[in-house]
């Protein structure tokens, strides 16, 4: 069973294993009932296990409350309440629909999402261009879906997954993305370097699908996110600088009868930093509108980040800042 350096997990705790096992099989699990259940049913039980998170009170649903109420810093603490359990139905849904997804008509879905798309005028004209298109997405709404209009309109795209374990979960993930038409490169323990393969792909003028609004490496940049300090990677900006693509932040959401979804105008900016500020500039628009179905139940922000990490994190920009002035 492979780690996500690509090593081996022989020496990992029996409770370890046994956890991960039953992880791998929960999942395998949800792909293979939820898709058999019609789907008023399946609906109902995903929001019924979110209401139960929801009165738990859990650590994650502790930090999606700390997280939304920087995006409605208004809000009463009733109101907060109400947010954050809808957020987690948001959340639920979003799951209820990926183990469905496969099972679905995907012509179809193309067919519906795509004339509900705002801003789809920058994504033509990014391929008309033929530099290659970087999408930058917040964790929101269901990015799943987006995928699936994307790759039909590109003839597939290509996109990084976090190397999860145990190894099989990974590539039970992988399988569903490729279903969809997704191309999935390892984030780590890969044959080549992932950017390299990124960058190979854009200046071939194909597409790039990124997640890019929580930091998974000691590299991110700082920005202003909501009127404070946070971390956001810089992997869609500096690729774009490197290929000359297009770099185009976008923003999703549920509606009532499916999916919203916006593209917004290509980033252009002097640095890559000043570019990621950009795509997160773009990402709270879209959040502030749509908080509900912002799925980032993660420290986000650096007062909410262990102090080791933060320690960590400092050390790395003032590497950074040294090296910029050197």
């Amino acid at each position: 069973m492979s780690t996500g350096s690509g090593g081996t997990a022989t020496h990992a705790p029996a409770s370890t294993r046994v956890r991960e096992r039953l992880l791998d099989l929960g999942y395998a699990g949800g792909w293979r009932v939820v898709r058999a259940l019609p789907s008023a049913l399946a609906q109902g039980l995903f929001r019924r296990g979110a209401d139960w998170a929801a009165g738990r009170d859990g650590r994650a649903t502790r930090q999606l409350r700390r997280n939304l109420a920087r995006v409605r810093p208004s809000a009463s603490a009733e109101e907060l309440d109400d947010l954050v359990r809808a957020g987690l139905r948001s959340y639920a849904r979003y799951w209820c629909e990926a183990f469905r997804l496969p099972s679905m008509d995907l012509d179809a879905l193309r067919a519906t999402v795509g004339p509900r798309i705002e801003g789809l005028e920058h994504v033509e004209a990014a391929l008309a261009a033929g530099r290659g298109m970087i999408v930058a997405l917040p964790h929101s709404g269901n990015w799943d879906v987006a995928g699936v209009w994307l790759a039909g309109r590109c003839g597939g795209f290509t996109t990084v997954a976090e190397r999860l374990r145990p190894e099989s979960l990974y590539r039970r993930f992988v399988a569903y993305r490729e279903l969809l038409g997704f191309e999935i490169l390892p984030l780590t323990g890969g044959p080549e370097p992932v950017a390299d393969v990124l960058a190979r792909r854009l200046r071939a003028g194909g597409a790039v699908c990124l997640v890019a609004d929580r930091d998974l490496s000691a590299g991110g940049v700082r920005v202003d996110f909501f009127g404070e300090r946070a971390k956001m990677p810089i992997g869609p900006a500096k690729l774009a600088e490197r290929t000359g693509a297009a770099l185009l932040p976008a923003g999703l959401w549920f509606t009532d009868d499916g999916w919203g979804f916006r593209v917004h105008p290509p980033v252009v900016a002097p640095s890559v930093r000043a570019a990621t500020q950009a795509v997160a500039d773009a990402f709270a628009v879209d959040i502030a509108q749509h908080p509900a179905d912002w799925h980032m139940l993660q420290p986000l922000w650096l007062a909410d980040l262990p102090a080791r990490r933060a320690a960590q994190d400092r050390a790395a920009q003032d590497r950074s800042a040294k090296e910029r002035i050197e």
